[in-house]
């Protein structure tokens, strides 16, 4: 699948979602997203700008309200921030998360998390 990214490629693309004026610090990319594809997280919120030395993304599928499927995937350290991927399956639903630290404190975003609509790539006319 095509990389769909608004950001570039490779380093450029983290700088590029680095400088994304975000208040709450996490970047995703690309949007919308698409059954199938693979999406990226870049995080430099609250647990990032504490000097953590290990930050996790922690995210799960389906309603905002009731995750599936959740998962914990250890985020890579980069001079822009935290980063990691996730392929979306292959369902219309929500990409639900929040992160976390190894000592399990929670950016959860004042309890709201991240939610993002997965659309199945159909195009509507």
């Amino acid at each position: 699948m095509a990389n769909r990214s608004r950001f570039g490629d490779d380093h450029a693309r983290l700088k590029a979602m680095h400088e994304a004026e975000r208040p709450d610090g996490v970047v995703v990319d690309p949007v919308p997203i698409t059954a199938g594809e693979e999406v990226t997280v870049l995080y430099k919120g609250a647990l990032a700008r504490e000097g953590q030395e290990q930050v996790y993304l922690h995210y799960g599928f389906g309603r905002h309200d009731n995750w599936r499927n959740i998962s914990d995937l250890r985020m890579e350290k980069t001079g822009w921030g935290w980063v990691g991927s996730v392929v979306m399956p292959e369902y219309e639903g929500r990409f639900n998360m929040c992160f976390r630290d190894d000592a399990y404190n929670w950016d959860n975003n004042n309890r709201v998390d991240w939610s993002f609509q997965i659309h199945n790539g159909s195009q509507r006319y």
